[in-house]
């Protein structure tokens, strides 16, 4: 997955493509780059994004603003003007009029105004959002955007977003505004699933942001104010009896993530550069704050830490069946092999720990050796050679030295087993298994010896028992131990469950069945066509789900389902499915009318768009001309309206982007004109021609 987030995001605003980068870069709105900006809201980066994103066959985290400010428009601006808030500490070298709030002494400037950079946005600005994301990408189930993060660190935005937000997050207001914004989304799409309170780090599960801003200040924390009146519980805990207790009283589940940033805060380990000795032996123990209860975090912290255990027991004894996510996080130095060795512990540990969703702060270029721990785990052969996804237990006598992880891999059962050596030194080790028929292992290793890629080496043998190997000083290897088939085998697997249809499409059908009940162990599922001329083979499943696409509209079908196993056995078929998919889709219609009160040099349009097809329209655009230069829209109403020359569109609302057939909505427009004033005679609806 690939995430939209960060300061910048906190103020996105998608209509006008344009971010303020926050304390970032001197508190200012800075337009993105944007090859058509008479197109926005269409085309704008978040859009992009989304559009590369779906092109790698990668899910969405998208961040919606939840502040209360967005940017206010494509101009470049700043929230403390020197010009209008006097001197100030430091000023961007390329517009020295943005200062970076802080006068010459240090102290802040204050009483400055939002509306210098900003205009107030509400959760009808997400459920915008949300409804033209998912209009142009389809809904969270249907291939569109299924991640939205609550805003991006809302407890530090008195610090961050100070020319806007000077005060903390209270335990309140955190609540009120993770409700209405949450709900927006779940509103705008259902099926979209939701993360917060995306705190920055282990302090956003002890204190709000108004004991962090008032503490910090004050040096309160033995009895943080906010949490005394809150009776002593930590945030945490309260966040997500909070939740809770809105799905009880509403039917609604409007969190489905617990979501805590984590930069380890031991000196120099999240640093860009991997450090000397020191900083590097030390990023390569800080992961144990991840899990270990026996290690004290050498930091400020000093404390265990625990934190995937502590998440997890925080969402199961507070909200049951909240999942729980980590959206940044970073051990650093990307251009080192001590940068990959520790990235490659984390995944490990993230897997077995349970955390079930994470983002990297930010990606590895490809030719970084960070880049490799991730291929060792997802792509170590080159072919897409995979970790399995079925966790295997696995312990190592010191964990610190010699990491390990195992796992199953449905496609051919395969054990799959990932060692770091993190000593320094090479480590000759017994690796007993249980339960593994292979003779010999794949070996896939990424160290000092190349640093230019993962390398495959000569397999390992192995007996019953294990083996005995050498694992080089500083090393990521990947064992891959295959699933032996027993000798002489030529039992066939048993048939699978007669298929059962799920979704059906014009030109898809979702198949899903019961599992082979072969002991002999199935490694596989082949879905078949069957019809007058035979049976026609149309695709394959390590699980018991396939989607048959490329199908006719309107058409009979009949499917059956064989498995295989290991050794190349064929079950018999499974009992046919006859399906019919749907009819195509039957096309659209529209009809707009047009009509206009002028005076000299100014009008009041009225314009009706009506559905006059069989389909709803879920958001729409309407696009038009002007026959002259001289006419000009002004304050517009029910639309989002935009002109550019004499072209002019007008985009749907959240409240009446629904059209069903034979239903209508009227918008309009103040405007002015010179010399003379046509009516437009040409409409198109969603690049529809209407009449």
């Amino acid at each position: 997955m690939h995430r939209y987030g960060g300061n910048a995001t906190t103020r996105y605003n998608f209509r006008n493509d344009t971010t303020n980068r926050a304390s970032d870069w001197y508190f200012e709105n800075i337009p993105n780059d944007n090859p058509d900006p008479a197109s926005l809201p269409d085309g704008s980066e978040s859009d992009r994004f989304v559009q590369r994103n779906k092109a790698t066959g990668t899910d969405t985290i998208m961040t919606v603003p939840m502040l209360g400010w967005i940017a206010k428009d494509r101009a470049k601006a700043c929230g403390f003007s020197v010009a209008k808030y006097g001197p100030q500490e430091s000023t961007d070298p390329w517009a020295p009029d943005c200062g970076n709030g802080k006068k010459p002494d240090g102290s802040l400037v204050t009483g400055n105004d939002p509306t210098d950079t900003s205009v107030a946005a509400g959760p009808e600005y997400v459920t915008d959002f949300v409804t033209h994301l998912k209009g142009r990408f389809g809904a969270a189930g249907a291939g569109g955007v299924r991640f939205y993060n609550l805003d991006n660190e809302p407890d530090l935005w008195h610090a961050t977003h100070r020319d806007v937000r000077p005060a903390g997050l209270g335990y309140d207001e955190l609540r009120d505004r993770t409700y209405a914004y949450a709900a927006a989304i779940k509103a705008a799409d259902p099926g979209a699933k939701t993360l917060g309170p995306v705190g920055w780090g282990l302090n956003s599960i002890f204190y709000s942001g108004l004991d962090q801003d008032t503490c910090s200040r004050t040096g309160c924390w033995s009895n943080p104010p906010d949490k005394a009146a809150h009776g002593g519980q930590d945030l945490g805990p309260w966040y997500l009896d909070r939740m809770r207790e809105y799905e009880q009283q509403h039917g609604t589940r409007i969190l489905d993530y617990f979501d805590v940033h984590l930069y380890p805060q031991q000196s120099g380990v999240s640093g860009s550069d991997a450090g000397d000795a020191t900083t590097q032996a030390l990023r390569l123990r800080s992961t144990r704050q991840l899990w270990d209860p026996t290690y004290t975090d050498e930091s400020w912290i000093n404390q265990p830490v625990r934190f995937i255990p502590r998440m997890r027991e925080l969402a199961d004894q507070h909200y049951p069946g909240t999942k729980i996510a980590m959206t940044e996080y970073s051990w650093g130095g990307y251009g080192s092999l001590n940068g990959a060795l520790a990235q490659a512990d984390v995944l490990g540990i993230f897997g077995r720990e349970g955390l079930d969703l994470a983002s990297l702060w930010t990606a590895p270029t490809a030719d970084q050796p960070v880049a490799n721990a991730f291929r060792i785990y997802r792509n170590y052969d080159g072919s897409g050679g995979a970790f399995g996804e079925t966790s295997v237990r696995a312990t190592s006598a010191d964990q610190e030295k010699l990491a390990v992880y195992a796992a199953e891999r449905a496609a051919d059962k395969a054990t799959t087993l990932v060692v770091v050596n993190k000593s320094g030194t090479d480590l000759t080790s017994q690796v007993a298994l249980t339960g593994v028929t292979a003779s010999s292992a794949e070996v896939y290793r990424y160290g000092a010896a190349n640093l230019g890629g993962i390398v495959r080496e000569a397999d390992q043998p192995v007996t019953a028992t294990g083996f005995t190997a050498t694992f080089p000083a500083n090393s990521i290897t990947h064992l891959v131990l295959p699933r032996g088939a027993t000798p002489g085998d030529t039992k066939a697997p048993t048939a699978p469950g007669k298929p059962t249809a799920g979704t059906v499409t014009a030109d898809s059908v979702a198949l899903s069945w019961a599992p082979s009940t072969d002991d002999t162990g199935v490694t596989g599922y082949d879905v078949h066509r069957v019809d007058a001329t035979g049976t026609v083979k149309v695709g394959s499943a390590t699980g018991t789900t396939y989607t048959v696409t490329g199908l006719s509209p309107d058409t009979a079908y009949t499917f059956v389902v064989t498995a295989r196993d290991a050794a190349g056995n064929v079950s018999a078929a499974s009992p046919g499915l006859a399906v019919r998919t749907a009819p195509a889709a039957p096309t659209g219609g529209c009809t707009v009318g047009y009509s206009a009160n002028s005076w000299p040099g100014g009008f009041t349009a009225t314009v009706t768009i009506k559905n006059t097809g069989t389909t709803a329209i879920d958001g729409w655009k309407l696009a038009f001309d002007f026959p002259t230069a001289g006419q000009k829209v002004g304050q517009g109403w029910s639309a989002t309206w935009k002109q550019s020359g004499t072209s002019v569109t007008a985009e749907s609302l959240s409240w009446n982007g629904r059209l069903a057939p034979g239903t209508s909505t009227s918008v309009g427009f103040n405007g002015s004109w010179t010399g003379t004033n046509p009516t437009p005679t040409a409409f198109t609806l969603n690049g529809r021609r209407c009449g």
